[in-house]
């Protein structure tokens, strides 16, 4: 996974309005991908908008969640 940087770019300062046919035609550029190619790439996505390292993300909190039985 560490090749992700040079193959994807998140740009923070880009938006583009687009009208139901335009977002059409650009939903089909990811169509042609595996869905594990989706996965890296959200993967990638996800470490620079939260600002981890990808090859070695943060742990979860597992002390913050509780089980409880319902009545």
């Amino acid at each position: 996974m560490s090749d992700s940087p040079k193959k994807f770019r998140l740009d923070r300062t880009a938006f583009e309005a687009r009208n139901a046919s335009e977002q059409v035609n650009y939903g089909k550029v990811y169509q042609n991908t595996t869905w594990q190619e989706r996965l890296r790439i959200h993967q990638y996505l996800n470490s620079i908008a939260y600002g981890y390292d990808l090859d070695n993300p943060p742990r979860m909190d597992k002390t913050f969640f509780q089980i409880k039985t319902r009545k």
